[in-house]
């Protein structure tokens, strides 16, 4: 079952969602409401001129630092001194082209303009980072999310030339960055780079360390 939020701060016991994940509508994307949510495994995604959707998945797909699978070519790509990797420089621009990619099975985009102020609000505040690929000055590819201790909530990602996300995130998943990178959703991109399905009760343990 879902439910329905009212202007209170709080949610329901995320083990209450439905199979797909759907945990209730409603509420807004205040900074406080948003941090409430990360922190008990829930996330907003829906599209522009619905209700605030908020899902927290049973099985959650995330990648454990430890366990990223690099190829030969990546590796190569890596050593070749091509791209710079940078933090939290160009956050804006980050979002603004992940909110452009037209993905295969969807209309249009949940990165819509609600969802980009309330991130970039997040930003400030040092809870929401990028992580940027960049060749000289132009910006190539990158990824953002929200950090919750030594979780990174992975929101989404682009890439304008081949291979810049995966950068962004092999860079992400770099040693004593964080425990892990929950990923929420399965693609067979993050799968192949050794991402995995984690159970709910699995994943909050880690979260809530």
């Amino acid at each position: 079952m879902f439910f329905q939020l009212s202007h209170h701060l709080i949610f329901p016991d995320p083990a209450l969602a439905e199979e797909d994940g759907l945990l209730a509508f409603g509420g807004d994307l205040t900074e406080q409401r948003l941090l409430l949510a990360y922190r008990q495994g829930i996330f907003p995604w829906y599209a522009e001129g619905e209700p605030v959707l908020w899902y927290s998945p049973h099985q959650r797909f995330v990648l454990e630092p430890g366990q990223i699978r690099i190829s030969h070519s990546m590796r190569q790509l890596i050593n070749s001194g091509k791209y710079e990797v940078r933090w939290n420089t160009a956050f804006e621009e980050v979002i603004y082209n992940c909110s452009k990619i037209k993905r295969k099975g969807q209309g249009g985009t949940w990165i819509h303009r609600d969802m980009i102020n309330a991130y970039i609000h997040l930003h400030q505040k040092n809870v929401a980072q990028s992580v940027e690929v960049w060749e000289g000055e132009k910006l190539e590819g990158g990824l953002y999310g929200v950090v919750v201790g030594k979780v990174f909530c992975g929101e989404s990602m682009f890439s304008l030339a081949p291979n810049t996300s995966k950068l962004a995130l092999i860079a992400l998943s770099s040693p004593g960055k964080f425990d892990l990178i929950d990923c929420q959703v399965h693609t067979m991109h993050l799968e192949s780079m050794g991402a995995r399905f984690m159970t709910r009760e699995e994943f909050m343990k880690i979260l809530q360390k």
